[in-house]
């Protein structure tokens, strides 16, 4: 099914996942504007492997974003999302205090982590592909997200809703994100590989008169 091709809701908030990853399709017309991305309805997380065994799961609990659909020419649609480090929630203090450090975030120094979207794709059916660059610290690399759309719809406030969710990998010493400790029975603390998970509902702005 091709993006927004489906009988849009007027009920409840569709409130999932959120970039700017679309085909030419005429029912885009009524979705073309400015969204912003609503942080009450939206979650950006991570699950990285620890000692081996274990996974560790976290989130970043503040961030703000933007969506820009534009109908008559995808190409033209575009994502930004700025995540606030200091944010990180793990469940555990002490791990959070360390992912703040220099060891791994440097929070006080680079408080911020930002994707900006380049381009992107259908992949087939509901799923595309968003490609940009992400900042963490001081380094800016590629990153493409893979995405499912979840809907569109009018939520009890009268507000339209766009959402998707999804998903990349990373490595995280790409971004010289790089400490670790090795195991006495082999191995490391952290693996370098981590998955980052995204679930953010869009809301778009009123037109201007």
């Amino acid at each position: 099914m091709a993006l927004f091709n489906r009988k849009r809701s007027t009920t409840a908030p569709a409130g999932n996942a959120g970039t700017a990853v679309l085909d030419a399709d005429p029912a885009l017309a009524a979705l073309t504007g400015e969204y912003t991305i609503d942080p009450a309805h939206s979650s950006i997380g991570f699950t990285v492997r620890h000692a081996m065994v274990t996974n560790v799961r976290g989130a970043f609990t503040e961030h703000e974003g933007s969506l820009t659909l534009d109908g008559a020419d995808p190409a033209r649609s575009s994502a930004a999302i700025d995540v606030r480090i200091a944010s990180v929630d793990t469940g555990i203090k002490d791990r959070d205090g360390h992912l703040l450090s220099g060891d791994f975030f440097d929070a006080e120094r680079f408080p911020t982590m930002s994707f900006r979207s380049t381009s992107a794709e259908r992949l087939g059916g509901d799923r595309y592909r968003i490609t940009g660059d992400l900042t963490i610290k001081d380094v800016t690399r590629p990153l493409a997200i893979d995405l499912e759309f979840n809907g569109a719809a009018t939520d009890v406030y009268g507000n339209e809703r766009v959402g998707f969710e999804g998903g990349a990998e990373i490595l995280r010493s790409d971004w010289g994100l790089t400490w670790n400790a090795a195991l006495e029975t082999g191995g490391v603390m952290v693996s370098d590989k981590v998955k980052l998970t995204f679930d953010v509902s869009a809301v778009k702005a009123a037109p201007q008169s």
